[in-house]
């Protein structure tokens, strides 16, 4: 699996965790926090850049990073506006590297299970073909992450609210390479305790089931 250019990832991790109670991404999940989780599987892709885009308590997430915060390929990007939604949070991280990368991934900070196998394919499939997005399906749903061309930069650059780039991909079904993944946990995505437990609980069936 070679990619054919450099891509950038950019880790949304900056909200308040308002549903949750508490900064989520600290939680501990096995031997590592949760951003953790992420965070290495991005590291550990062929990803050539990282943007960490922080806001919410991101001096204890820092501390609790340690040393892996300032890995030679991680970026940490503060959005102090971070109030403002998902998509501050986004315009800051694609700002950082826009000028230098031909493609970014925006990556959830809340998506423990999500490996760097699953980021590596979205890269490949991306780059061997013609289209200037990339969504994973399961069953021929669309999941997260996302990978955009340049060609969209300007666009998600003028995403406003707590949002995404749902709608901009919706806008252009042309330029949407889907590929179909087989394993559903990695898109799982932690809003709440009970999604917590959910995926403690799945991890356990998941065991047993091998055993």
């Amino acid at each position: 699996m070679i990619q054919a250019k450099p891509t950038a990832g950019i880790i949304l991790a900056a909200g308040a965790s308002a549903r949750f109670g508490q900064p989520k991404q600290l939680l501990r999940l096995k031997d590592k926090y949760l951003i953790e989780w992420v965070l290495d599987a991005a590291l550990n892709s062929m990803l050539s850049r990282i943007v960490l885009v922080l806001g919410y308590s991101h001096q204890k997430i820092l501390q609790a990073l340690g040393k892996k915060s300032q890995h030679s390929k991680l970026y940490i990007k503060v959005n102090p506006q971070y109030k403002e939604g998902q998509s501050r949070s986004l315009r800051t991280g694609l700002s950082t590297v826009k000028d230098d990368f031909a493609a970014v991934i925006f990556l959830l900070g809340d998506q423990p299970m999500l490996n760097s196998a699953t980021i590596n394919t979205l890269l490949d499939q991306f780059w061997s073909s013609d289209q200037d997005i990339c969504v994973p399906t399961y069953r021929g749903k669309r999941k997260t992450p996302t990978v955009f061309g340049r060609r969209f930069y300007r666009h998600l650059m003028d995403i406003k609210g707590d949002m995404g780039a749902r709608q901009l991909i919706e806008a252009n079904p042309d330029q949407v390479l889907s590929v179909e993944m087989d394993d559903p946990l990695c898109f799982f995505d932690i809003d709440t305790e009970q999604d917590f437990e959910r995926l403690l609980c799945k991890i356990r069936n998941q065991k047993s089931k091998i055993i």
